[in-house]
């Protein structure tokens, strides 16, 4: 018979060993890379961004919380209407019997050992309390839904605004990345210059101050950039160690600045309008409840005991008593000193005052529409303007560069033309990025943003 090398075996063994230990953890590597990928954005275009915001955000969970206490609250107001059934024991011994007077005589009566089980039901038929439950219930799961929803569009205006201020940020940096790749041509165009004769060392020397100049600036850009893609990544609940590379096409987003603006406020698309709409009718309900007071309470009851009585406890539960018994309960208060017309009076007076912050917030609206209606024209047109000088800058640093490099122009003339090119990037993106803001404050004041 042939032996088996012990070493195969081994090798064997261990292979087997190793199959078993990644089964085993395979399950856990699979999850853990399937929770980091929840957790970050590989495509973080603005859309992307706010959607992630809108699972993430932690402000925003509280509030899909508390529309879950909300209903929770609804849900126990309403249990009143279903019977209440209560159940109870109790087991007495008494070290000395009570006393009883009876025709003058004093007698003790009772027995040493007493017990009892009961068991009791009562059924409201009306009660203002769970009326008021019961036919509020909807408009107050609807009044919790709006806070949430006006939470969403404020977070999904905070994150466009970040959003752009982030882009706007690296647009800014990468301008003068680029200048400072022109003025270290320029300075090494200068040097060389100043190396033939052709011009003295303050050209390149002032190339040299421009160049450092230029990385100062980028250096100040990089801090803000920081402190930017923090704030995105706050308002998105999105890890903060975790890289947040943003996706965006500028000639895209150039497409994305136009607006009708022609539009009318429709004040009921306004969530704040909505809200306050149901803030009245959660008023009325409570007009209404007051009103209830001058009807009354009624409700059923049962109850069934079984009571045991003996002096020898060991016997205490060999006979029983029972007894049951039902009836209604109606309550009614006849008077309470003018109370009840006080609060009806005080709940009019509430739904009054919902009536004037309706139209107080309807002139805040209008107000908030012309205000960001005329910052966007304004901002339109100057985005218009910026854009055309930027393309004048191009085209004037471009001419002056070959006319110095031909001896034609002075340096002096290239810095002038490379600080305007940058000044001209640098204005067209802020003027981009401001119109893209102001175009969805006019969008929110409008009552589009719905999320």
């Amino acid at each position: 018979m042939k032996m088996i090398d012990p070493s195969i075996l081994r090798n064997a063994s261990l292979y087997i060993i190793k199959v078993i230990c990644f089964l085993i953890i395979s399950p856990y590597i699979v999850i853990a890379q399937q929770q980091k990928n929840d957790s970050t954005l590989s495509n973080a275009t603005l859309e992307n961004c706010i959607s992630y915001a809108m699972v993430h955000n932690p402000e925003l969970q509280n509030a899909h919380i508390n529309e879950n206490i909300t209903e929770s609250i609804i849900k126990g107001k309403l249990a009143d209407w279903y019977p209440q059934i209560n159940f109870s024991y109790n087991l007495q011994h008494n070290f000395q019997l009570p006393t009883s007077n009876f025709n003058g005589n004093y007698t003790r009566a009772g027995t040493y050992n007493t017990s009892g089980l009961n068991l009791g039901v009562t059924q409201n038929i009306f009660s203002k309390d769970v009326l008021l439950a019961s036919r509020s219930a909807d408009d107050v799961r609807l009044s919790s839904s709006e806070n949430t929803k006006s939470q969403r569009i404020n977070l999904a205006v905070s994150v466009s605004k970040a959003f752009y201020n982030l882009l706007l940020n690296k647009q800014q940096l990468a301008v003068i990345e680029q200048d400072i790749i022109r003025i270290n041509q320029s300075y090494k165009d200068a040097y060389y210059q100043y190396q033939a004769g052709i011009v003295d060392k303050t050209d390149y020397q002032r190339a040299s101050i421009a160049l450092n100049n230029a990385i100062a600036q980028k250096k100040s850009s990089e801090a803000a950039l920081v402190s930017n893609d923090a704030s995105l990544k706050a308002l998105m609940g999105y890890p903060h160690l975790e890289n947040l590379d943003l996706q965006y096409d500028t000639s895209k987003i150039e497409n994305e600045i136009y607006l009708d603006t022609l539009q009318n406020v429709n004040y009921r698309n306004r969530i704040e309008i909505q809200q306050l709409e149901t803030q009245k009718k959660l008023q009325q309900y409570n007009l209404q409840y007051y009103k209830w007071s001058y009807l009354p309470d009624i409700s059923a009851f049962g109850s069934y005991n079984l009571n045991f009585l003996n002096d020898d406890f060991s016997k205490l539960y060999s006979n029983h008593f029972p007894n049951s018994y039902a009836g209604i309960t109606l309550s009614l208060p006849i008077f309470q000193g003018g109370k009840r017309v006080q609060q009806i009076k005080e709940a009019e007076f509430q739904v009054n005052l919902v009536d004037n912050h309706i139209r107080n917030q309807e002139n805040i609206i209008q107000s908030e529409y012309q205000d960001a209606l005329a910052t966007y024209k304004s901002n339109l047109y100057f985005f218009y303007s910026l854009k055309e000088n930027l393309l004048l800058a191009n085209s004037v640093y471009d001419v002056i560069r070959l006319q110095y490099r031909l001896g034609v122009k002075a340096y002096l003339d290239v810095i002038t033309a490379e600080s305007d090119l940058r000044e001209a990037q640098i204005n067209y993106y802020n003027a981009l990025y401001q119109l893209l803001s102001s175009k969805v404050d006019v969008e929110k004041s409008l009552g589009n943003i719905t999320y």
